[in-house]
Parts: C-alpha cells; sequence; structure tokens
C-alpha cells in the first residue's frame, strides 16, 4: 500500500491507539473484522504480525483496513543500524510507547507460551515486552492444546502478572474436533477492548495511595521478625486504579513483589518507616487502599547481634494501628483497610468487620479468612468481604488477585 494511500485513510482524528498482535492461528481471518470494528469507534490501529500469519493472510488486507504498515520483522530490508544511532529511534520500542492497549488475537498456544516466559524473539514479542500499556490475550487453538495443563499454567501465570484474558468459545473448530479453543466472538472482543479503553479514565482526577506488603521489625541489627505477605493484593489495587487514570502512590515494602506498571513508589522496611511516608503523602490524597500487613507489636531492639548462645525472650510491645495516623494526618481521606481473619465463617467475618467499624474511624474495612485454601499470603488468588462503615456489605468469591482487585475498586470507589 503507497504511503499516500495511507495517509489518507489516517486523516480522521482519534482518541485511543490499539495495537494488534496476530499470531499464526487460523482464526487471524477474523481479526479484519475486528480492526473494521475499532476504526468505526475511532480508534487507530497499528498490526503487527508473525510470519505464521502472513502465511494465512496477507499483510496488505490489514494495511488497507488501518491505515498504517503492518510490522513482521526487526529487522527490515536495508537495515541501518547508524539511524537508529543517530535518531534514536527503534520501531518496535515506538510502539510500545504508542499503545494504549495492546491485543494478541488469535493467540496460539506458542505465543502463549513465549510471552509467560519472556522470550522475545520476533517484532511481536519484542514489543509485548517492552510495552506498558495493558495486554489483553485472546485464545485460539485447538480443544486438546487448550486443556493441555502446560498451556493452562502459562495462562495462569500470565493472569496473575496483570494480563488480561478472554477465554475462548466452545464448538466446532477448523480442525474438525469440537470442543473449547474457538476464537471467542469479535463482538465481544471489541466489547471487551472498549471497556478496557474507557477505564482508563474512570480514576483521572484522583489521588490515591496503596500500601502493600509485609513489615520486618528488627530484633537486632541481624535478624527481624515479619510476616508471610508477598503484597500480591495490594500490587493488583495498585495496579488497578493505575490503568484506571488514577494519579497512584505506592507505599511497598522492600520485600514484596514489584508491580508491572510505572507506578510512583517508595519503599519501606518496619513500621516506622511506613508511618513516616503515610504522614508525609496523605494530607495530599484522596483515598488509601491499606493492604501492607503490619506487625501488631515492635521490640525493644538491641544494638548489634544478640549473642545465641542461652534462650532470648523478646518483649513485644503493642503498637498504635497504623490507620489512627492516617486518619491524624488526613481526617477527609477515604480509607479502605485490609484485615486479615483464620478460619472464620463468612457471618462471623462480617460481625468482625462491623464491631471494628464501629470503633475505628475507617469508611470500608476489606476482611478475608488466610486460614482458607488458596486464599492465603503469598498466593495468587483470594476472596474478601467488603463491610462499609454503614454495616452494609458485599461479598467477592475466591479469583485471581488482579480480578479482585478490580472487583473491590469497581465497587467501593
Amino acid at each position: 500500500m503507497d504511503k499516500a494511500s495511507l495517509k489518507k485513510v489516517c486523516t480522521k482524528s482519534v482518541s485511543k491507539t490499539v495495537v494488534v498482535g496476530i499470531s499464526g492461528g487460523i482464526a487471524a481471518f477474523k481479526v479484519i473484522e475486528l480492526i473494521k470494528n475499532l476504526k468505526k469507534e475511532n480508534i487507530d490501529v497499528f498490526v503487527i504480525m508473525t510470519k505464521n500469519a502472513e502465511a494465512i493472510v496477507n499483510p496488505e488486507e490489514f494495511e488497507k483496513i488501518s491505515g498504517h504498515k503492518v510490522y513482521r520483522t526487526l529487522f527490515e530490508e536495508n537495515f541501518n543500524y547508524k539511524a537508529i544511532l543517530k535518531n534514536h529511534k527503534v520501531d518496535h520500542i515506538e510502539l510500545a510507547d504508542k499503545a494504549d492497549l495492546f491485543i494478541v488475537v488469535p493467540a496460539t498456544a506458542n505465543i502463549i507460551g513465549k510471552i509467560a516466559h519472556g522470550i522475545a524473539d520476533d517484532f511481536l514479542t519484542t514489543t509485548l515486552l517492552a510495552t506498558q500499556a495493558p495486554v489483553l490475550i485472546c485464545p485460539s487453538m485447538n480443544v486438546h492444546m487448550w486443556e493441555n495443563p502446560l498451556v493452562q499454567e502459562n495462562i495462569k501465570k500470565l493472569q496473575s502478572l496483570g494480563y488480561q484474558c478472554i477465554e475462548p468459545d466452545s464448538g466446532m473448530l477448523a480442525c474438525g474436533y469440537e470442543g473449547m479453543g474457538r476464537l471467542t466472538d469479535i463482538s465481544k472482543i471489541k466489547e471487551e477492548i472498549l471497556k478496557l479503553l474507557n477505564k482508563q479514565k474512570r480514576l483521572k482526577g484522583k489521588r490515591i495511595i496503596v500500601t502493600a506488603g509485609g513489615t520486618r521489625e528488627p530484633i537486632d541489627s541481624i535478624r527481624f521478625i515479619a510476616n508471610r505477605s508477598s503484597g500480591k493484593m495490594g500490587i493488583a489495587i495498585a495496579e488497578t486504579c493505575y490503568l484506571q487514570g488514577a494519579d497512584v502512590l505506592l507505599l511497598r515494602a522492600k520485600n514484596a513483589v514489584k508491580p508491572r506498571y510505572p507506578i510512583q513508589e517508595a519503599t519501606f522496611e518496619n513500621a516506622d518507616e511506613l508511618v513516616a511516608l503515610l504522614k508525609q503523602h496523605a494530607p495530599i490524597n484522596q483515598i488509601c487502599f491499606h493492604t501492607a500487613a503490619v506487625s501488631d507489636f515492635k521490640i525493644a531492639q538491641q544494638e548489634g547481634k544478640i549473642p545465641s548462645e542461652h534462650a532470648l525472650t523478646l518483649q513485644l510491645l503493642p503498637r498504635e494501628k497504623i490507620y489512627k495516623q492516617i486518619k491524624s494526618s488526613n481526617p477527609n481521606i477515604n480509607l479502605i483497610a485490609f484485615k486479615a481473619e483464620w478460619k472464620k465463617s463468612d457471618s462471623e467475618l462480617v460481625e468482625e468487620a462491623r464491631r471494628k467499624l464501629q470503633n475505628a474511624d475507617i469508611d470500608f474495612l476489606v476482611v478475608n479468612d488466610v486460614g482458607k485454601p488458596r486464599q492465603g499470603f503469598n498466593v495468587d488468588t483470594n476472596a474478601a468481604i467488603a463491610v462499609a462503615k454503614n454495616g452494609t456489605y458485599k461479598k467477592f468469591p475466591l479469583q485471581t488477585k488482579r480480578k479482585l482487585a478490580d472487583a473491590l475498586v469497581e465497587y467501593i470507589i
């Protein structure tokens, strides 16, 4: 397609940019309809094709409907590294930065495996690894491939890292088998794309603090007591708020997992450091998700290393609850606190939260039972109950922490 034709197609102003990565699945031909629908929504679309995808659909088809050249290879004919060094322009990095949303459709078992393991050996996977935009994966493959434990493990890994995934439909497949694996309906994919793009503006203008991870309280200059928190729930909430347009400050424990997106952050090790950060930043923020697992006690610390030849008795001193210090720093901040319980029924969790809210200056309390399978510390799934100050509540069933974060933020804010 000539440059004049491309320019003509692109004259209409656009609001969002979507990068579409097409891998070598038979359903690649369906992406033509998807791009046409996105263009009708005033969305600018750039297309990347793998070598196998080119064997299914001619790249010129996508150039005609997108108005842009199709990206196919990292090193095109007559590649000149001197021009890159001079101009500091690399196609896959520029495209990664340009994306408001990145979608892989159809996503084959091969491309899913590559993304899950950080392999970047072509234009598509290299751009995916560089982008900081949300990524939507749309799988399409044979039913036995979809059900293969390796594929399912890769899908779960991607979801735990914040990638969105639309499960394939069930029906007759191109290979002649019947079952799950067919690319979901194009209208559903379009709907999910629009939802993700619209969410990017929902919290615009909101200033939000999120605390995440567990504190380490020093025993001496070498040892400490800690808890099992990984920070995954707090990170998921911070990323959800960030992707919905909020101005987010993440206060993260130094030993907690790191966010996937470039969220502004400050780190802490013990409760005193966290309190200092909250006193500094709470006055200029509107909302605080306090998910950090803070030690209820501090220790009469000793300098140096305590000798280990004899039995040791530690004096644990009760610590003032951090929520009080958050509210004293900013009485108007909307405070959502999190509380872990152990092997309690849902009704007991609700009653415990209501009792806490009666005596605490907290606007929402999210409670969960870490004694139940797959919803304790250091796992990728969770279930919770969000209880409001007035006693009303909503239950959130077991799901990935990413999905739970989306649901909690949607419900509370």
